[in-house]
Order: structure tokens, then C-alpha cells, then sequence
């Protein structure tokens, strides 16, 4: 039987993407659609093909106003939240406590400790149970977790380019104790949502860093990473996308045969994670409309300085596609359902593939 299924921030770019690539997953079925409380309200609801045009032909479901208990009377056995913070942290709980699978592309849950959500994120966290019983929806790392979890937090974009890279190496020793990774990421605008702002205007948008020693993620990065990383992000002049050059000074005696030694067998085998011939560098353009991430290695061994390069599409990999990996592993599909898709070159977030 199918999983129904309910998205809520269907009208931004998230949960779009979640629409379209669960549009080709034959073992779902959608149910309902839904925006922010306040989308529709007065006023009559618009079709997801009126917001993206790109669903005609192939979805036309209306963009309703979010409301828990209306979308638990639907029944739904998941439901997808691509909402602001806030509004995860008051539906997650709430549907969990009517039966419902959440996966949730938010940063609600990501953090365990309340007491960060304050400082990183501007609101108090009141649903404290259920940062200790939401695992963190990264399948390379954490797969067994998420078997029989409820509400699961989905990585965010910057974090899956820069944990993966790092995680393994940092586990194995690699890094030199007492020297921080530097992590330079450059994401294409559409991580900063369909908000209308000046500086992400098509005439304004310039290579520019912003955030920096103060962007939310950082938390999420040390603390699945490992260990305290120097994070700055970059607005890059391109719409989706997320390049990461990372910066780390090995332990003694780590070679690049053996940091290599240690992506294969972290990653050898998975399904998403593409590691790069030698010489060879990622490009977003590469990953762009899919759930890989590419990662390439060099290591000046006189000097043991190891910089390692990520790819991945922040809209896929880093939002909706990893959460429809978490689906699929947590209601027994084959974790590549649906995901199997090439992306095409050039396009807009808003043009189909």
C-alpha cells in the first residue's frame, strides 16, 4: 500500500522540491498541501501549479493555510515540514502525538540543547522532549536511528556539506588536536528561501560572505562533526548549489593514501556520497537536481595541511531529497527510490527538470 503523505511549505522552495521529487515515488501518495497559517487566509487558496508553474500537468492540489488538526484528520502516515522554525517546533510535536511520521527540514530539532535556540535561532524552544527523541536524519551516519522514529530533524544545507567531509576523518584521528577545520561554503541563493530581499535580487546578487563567527549553523556543524570547526558562509551568484573548501592540519604520520583509506571505507559504499578521482575537483553543477554529494581530497604531506571539497545541491541533497532518504529507510523502501535523478544544466529553481 502507499504512504500518504502531506507537505507543509509547499509554497517554498523546500517543500517544492519535496513535492517534485515524491511526485515520482510510487510508493507515495499525496495527500494535501499546505503553506504558512497565514497563506490563503481570506482569500481564495492558489493551485501548487499557479505558484510553481513547473507542477503543470502534474499536481494541482491548492496551498492551504497549515493547521495540525486538520492535517492529522487527513490521516496522513508522514508529513514533511519545509516551515520556518517556529511553526516545526508547534506541529512536529503535535502530529507525532496523532500518529504521524514527521520529517522535518527545519532546524527545530536539529540542536538538543534548548538552551542554544535563544542565542542561534531568536525563540525560546519549549518542546524539550522532543529534541531528545528526534534523531538527526543523516543516513550515512546515523541510519539506525531512524528505523522507528517519529520526528525526524533533517541536516540542513551548509552542515551536509561540511559533516560529511569531516565526520570520518575526525572520528579516525586524523585531525591535529587543538586546530580547528576551516569550512568555507558558498551557497547559490535560493538558501535564503523565496523571501523577497534587495541584495538576492538578479541586478544586486554578489559574491559576498555574511555571518561571520555567528551564523546559526555553527552549533550544528561542531556538534556533529565532532569537534570546533571555523564555519563562513558565502552568497554565491548562482541559484542553487552548495560548494564547501575545507581546510584541515592532519595528525602526524596521516598520508593522503590513508585519509583516503578513510572516505572509502566510511563511504565506499553508499549510495549518495560520490568520492572524486585525484586531480579531479567537485562543481555544482555536477550534483545540481540531485541527493549526491561529491567530495575530493589532496594533502600536502610535508606540511600535513589536508583541504577537502564538497558539492552537493542545497535544495536536494541539503533539504528535500535527504528527507525522502529518511522516508524511504524509515517505511522499508529502497533508500534510492525516487532519488535516482539526473539534474540539467542551467534552469532556475523554478524550472523543472
Amino acid at each position: 500500500m502507499k504512504k500518504r503523505i502531506v507537505i507543509v511549505g509547499a509554497g517554498g522552495y523546500g517543500g517544492a522540491e519535496a513535492l517534485d521529487i515524491l511526485l515520482g515515488h510510487p510508493g507515495v501518495e499525496i495527500m494535501g498541501l499546505y503553506g504558512s497559517a497565514s497563506r490563503g487566509a481570506g482569500d481564495k487558496a492558489q493551485t501548487i501549479d499557479e505558484v510553481f508553474p513547473r507542477f503543470r500537468g502534474r499536481c494541482s492540489l491548492p496551498v492551504t493555510p497549515a493547521d495540525a488538526g486538520v492535517i492529522a484528520g487527513l490521516k496522513p502516515d508522514a508529513v514533511i515540514l519545509a516551515t520556518p522554525h517556529e511553526a516545526s517546533m508547534e506541529l512536529g510535536p503535535a502530529l507525532v502525538k496523532a500518529g504521524v511520521v514527521v520529517f522535518d527540514l527545519s532546524a527545530a530539532f536539529r540542536l538538543k540543547d534548548a538552551a542554544l535556540y535563544p542565542k542561534h535561532y531568536g525563540f525560546e524552544h519549549h518542546a524539550k522532549e522532543a529534541l531528545a527523541g528526534s534523531p538527526y536524519g543523516m543516513p550515512e551516519l546515523s541510519r539506525a536511528g531512524l528505523n522507528d522514529a517519529m520526528l525526524i530533524a533533517v541536516p540542513g544545507c551548509y552542515p551536509t556539506s561540511a559533516i560529511l567531509p569531516l565526520a570520518p576523518l575526525v572520528k579516525a584521528g586524523a585531525i591535529e588536536k587543538g586546530r580547528r577545520p576551516i569550512i568555507d561554503s558558498t551557497s547559490g541563493v535560493s538558501g535564503a528561501g523565496r523571501a523577497a530581499a534587495v541584495k538576492h535580487l538578479f541586478s544586486e546578487v554578489s559574491q559576498q560572505p555574511y555571518g561571520v563567527f555567528k551564523h546559526r549553523h555553527q552549533p550544528e556543524i561542531d556538534a556533529y562533526v565532532g569537534m570546533s570547526t571555523v564555519f563562513t558562509p558565502h552568497l554565491g551568484q548562482y541559484d542553487r548549489g552548495i560548494l564547501s573548501t575545507i581546510h584541515v592540519e592532519l595528525a602526524s604520520g596521516w598520508t593522503e593514501g590513508r585519509v583516503r583509506e578513510v572516505y572509502e571505507k566510511a563511504y565506499g559504499n553508499e549510495p549518495f556520497v560520490r568520492l572524486v578521482a585525484p586531480d579531479l575537483w567537485p562543481a555544482v553543477a555536477d550534483v545540481r537536481g540531485t541527493n549526491y554529494i561529491d567530495i575530493a581530497i589532496a594533502v600536502d604531506e610535508v606540511n600535513r595541511h589536508g583541504i577537502i571539497v564538497s558539492a552537493i545541491d542545497n535544495l536536494v541533497k541539503g533539504a528535500a531529497g535527504q528527507g525522502v532518504q529518511c522516508f524511504n529507510i524509515r517505511f522499508g523502501f529502497e533508500e534510492t527510490t525516487a532519488l535516482l535523478r539526473v539534474g540539467g544544466v542551467g534552469g532556475s529553481v523554478g524550472v523543472g527538470r
